[in-house]
């Protein structure tokens, strides 16, 4: 009869700081569990199971980071791009260019045609 040996199994994952901050990172930047996995070196079970307090708040707090400076560039006068993209976003305003098909006062276009005649070639 013969004995099988179980296979050797991996120590358990033992997660550092490290690993942590480039987890939080790389959620916040909405890479995918998949990618992240593969640059710790860990399977996406594990990443789920090691790093669910990062999965869940990192998102969130990248967003709220984002909209804070977002906020301070906007009321402070320090960027108008800022200032628009809230009206825009937040508040429901949009650009609009107006284009006018009617004459002066709501008038009809007037369209003018001329004609000119170009003279015959003289013949020598």
């Amino acid at each position: 009869m013969t004995v099988r040996k179980r296979p050797a199994h991996r120590p358990p994952y033992d997660p550092t700081e490290k690993d942590r901050l480039t987890v939080k990172v790389m959620t916040a930047g909405g890479i995918d569990q998949a990618t992240i996995a593969t640059v710790i070196g860990i399977s996406k079970p594990t990443l789920r199971k090691y790093f669910r307090q990062e999965i869940r708040i990192s998102a969130p707090e990248a967003n709220a980071a984002v909209v804070q400076s977002l906020f301070q560039m906007a009321t402070k006068g320090k960027n108008i791009a800022a200032a628009i993209w809230w009206t825009k976003a937040r508040m429901g305003w949009s650009e609009t260019n107006r284009v006018e098909t009617t004459g002066p006062d709501g008038r009809p276009i007037e369209s003018v045609v001329t004609y000119r005649w170009a003279e015959s070639p003289k013949v020598k």
